[in-house]
């Protein structure tokens, strides 16, 4: 299958194909024979920030990574369903239409969240949820009705989405943008980043997600979450402080908090080895046994 924009360079590209599953037209990258474990990215990012992440736990698992409607490489059918229960919907239909079922759904920063609704309406329900720096906190006051708003005016202006790519697509700006987050970036992830912010498509995508975003009815649904649930935080985050995934976990049922000092908002870009120890960990102490390894 050729894409007309992914790069021939583009990491796990080998196990890339393109699914059609109404409304849109999905990337999904997938390797790896045992229990499915299905990785879902943040707002703006796609299935590369999991590269080595991937390439890890598939040597044991059977792996699912896929962009988000809009994002990366999966071409969105429908504008108006890039919100959390539009999106959470229509990977729930993928999944069925791949005859899929997680047993475990590992998300970050925003794909924490999805990943939350997910284990609420898929059937039978993953065993696991892990939750990578989560973004499971509104904007407070004034922050709360500015930005919101902004994303929305920025997603209806179709000139707004060419100028954020045109002002931040340069080494330097890109650069920055992630080293705020409290990750150190790697010249591999400016790269893939840079590549992504250039694209046009892919920053409508997002800006559109941010517009539609709301967390309010997961939030107070949280206390009804019952499933084993992971909060993985770097205690360098500066884009979602590690204080918002505690909040959640103490929310919740059966959740707990596992916090890396030393990492940040990316910290399975920066360390994928100690996150997949972690993760595999955990899912070892829930009954989500790896694949025997031949040899």
């Amino acid at each position: 299958m050729q894409y007309a924009r992914m790069p021939l360079d583009w990491p796990n590209r080998a196990y890339s194909s393109q699914i059609d599953c109404r409304p849109h037209r999905w990337h999904v990258q997938q390797h790896g024979v045992g229990p499915t474990l299905l990785l879902l990215h943040g707002a703006g990012a796609s299935t590369h920030s999991y590269r080595d992440l991937f390439a890890d736990l598939s040597r044991d698992h059977h792996v699912v990574a896929i962009d988000l409607p809009g994002q990366g490489f999966t071409q969105p059918g429908a504008r108006q369903r890039l919100g959390l229960e539009p999106m959470a919907q229509d990977v729930a239909a993928l999944l069925a239409q791949m005859r899929l079922h997680p047993a475990a759904i590992i998300g970050h920063s925003a794909g924490a969240a999805l990943a939350l609704r997910l284990s609420q309406i898929l059937q039978p329900q993953p065993q696991a949820i892990i939750c990578i720096n989560g973004a499971l906190g509104n904007f407070e006051g004034l922050a709360g009705i500015v930005y919101p708003a902004m994303a929305k005016l920025m997603a209806l202006n179709p000139l707004s989405a060419s100028l954020f790519s045109w002002l931040s697509s340069s080494e330097a700006r890109v650069r920055s943008l992630l080293t705020a987050t409290g990750s150190a970036a790697a010249p591999d992830s400016v790269a893939l980043y840079r590549t992504l912010v250039a694209d046009r498509a892919h920053v409508d995508g997002t800006l559109g997600m941010m517009a539609q975003w709301n967390l309010s009815p997961l939030l107070r649904d949280l206390p009804t979450i019952n499933l084993p649930v992971l909060f993985l935080t770097g205690g360098r985050d500066k884009a979602v402080p590690p204080e918002t995934s505690r909040a959640a976990a103490a929310a919740m049922q059966n959740a707990t908090l596992q916090q890396v000092e030393e990492l940040g908002h990316m910290m399975h870009e920066e360390d994928p080895a100690r996150s997949a120890a972690i993760i595999r960990a955990y899912l070892t102490q829930n009954g989500i046994a790896p694949a025997l390894q031949a040899g």
